[in-house]
C-alpha cells in the first residue's frame, strides 16, 4: 500500500513539480492550496505524513499543524517555507512540526527526510521498547506515552525521541550535539534552538513530580536528574 502524503502549497508551479516527483517515488500525494480545505480532508483520509507551507490562504500552516496535532500526535509534520528567520523556525516546532525545510529546497533532500520519518514510524510501531521509570512517571517510547498517577500524556514522536536520549543516561550529562545528531540527523545552530523548544515542553510535562529536573549545562548539554 502506498504511503499517503498531505501536501499543502499555494504555489501551483512548485506544487506541480514536488507532487510529480513524490508520485514518481511511489507516494500517494493529496495536494491542497489552502489550509482549511486540507484540514477538512483529514476526516475521510488517513495520511502518513504532512508537508505544509506556512503562508496559506484561509488557515496558515502553523494553525493547521496545531489542529492536526490535536487529532494525531504521531503523524510527522514537515514545514516547507521561505520563512527562514529563527523565530519562524521556533514557531514551527512549537506548533507541532517535526522538521523545517527552507525554500528553495532540494527534492532529493525532501525525499530523504520523508523516508526517514516514515521509517521511524514503522520502527516505533514494531519495536519492543522498554518502559522507563522516571521518578513517579512511566515513559513508554513505543506507545509515545508519559503516565503520572492516573494521567496519561501522549507525546509527539520527536518529543519521545528527545526524552529517550535523556532517559537512557539518567542523571548523566547528554551532549547537545549527540541529541541533535541522533534525533535530527545533524548538528547546527537552528536545530539547537529547536531542541531548546522540546526541552521546554518536556520540563512542563514532568513538573508534577518535584524530584525531577532537566538541568541545562550551558553550551554543553542536558541532564535529566531524578532526586531520590
Amino acid at each position: 500500500m502506498k504511503n499517503r502524503i498531505l501536501y499543502v502549497e499555494d504555489d501551483n508551479d512548485l506544487a506541480y513539480i514536488t507532487k510529480d516527483q513524490l508520485e514518481l517515488e511511489g507516494y500517494e500525494v493529496h495536494h491542497f492550496v489552502d489550509g482549511m480545505a486540507a484540514f477538512k480532508s483529514i476526516g475521510p483520509n488517513k495520511y502518513d505524513l504532512c508537508l505544509l507551507d506556512v503562508m496559506l490562504p484561509n488557515m496558515d500552516g502553523y494553525s493547521l499543524a496545531q489542529k492536526i496535532r490535536s487529532l494525531n500526535v504521531h503523524i510527522p509534520i514537515i514545514f516547507l517555507t521561505a520563512k527562514s528567520m529563527e523565530e519562524d523556525r521556533i514557531e514551527g516546532f512549537e506548533s507541532g512540526g517535526d522538521d523545517y525545510i527552507i525554500k528553495p529546497y532540494s527534492l532529493s533532500e525532501l525525499n530523504y527526510k520523508i523516508k526517514v520519518f516514515l521509517k521511524r514510524n514503522v520502527v516505533q510501531q514494531h519495536l519492543d521498547q522498554p518502559i522507563y521509570e522516571i521518578g513517579r512517571f512511566r515513559f513508554s517510547p513505543a506507545e509515545l506515552t508519559l503516565e503520572y498517577e492516573n494521567k496519561k500524556k501522549i507525546l509527539t514522536a520527536r518529543e519521545a525521541e528527545v526524552l529517550t536520549q535523556l532517559t537512557k543516561d539518567l542523571n548523566k550529562l547528554v551532549k547537545r550535539e549527540d541529541i541533535l545528531s541522533i534525533v535530527w540527523g545533524k548538528n547546527d545552530y537552528f536545530l539547537g534552538r529547536s531542541l531548546d523548544v522540546f526541552i521546554s515542553r518536556l520540563r512542563k510535562y514532568l513538573k508534577d513530580d518535584p524530584s525531577i529536573k532537566i538541568e541545562n549545562v550551558h553550551g554543553v548539554g542536558f541532564k535529566l536528574i531524578v532526586h531520590k
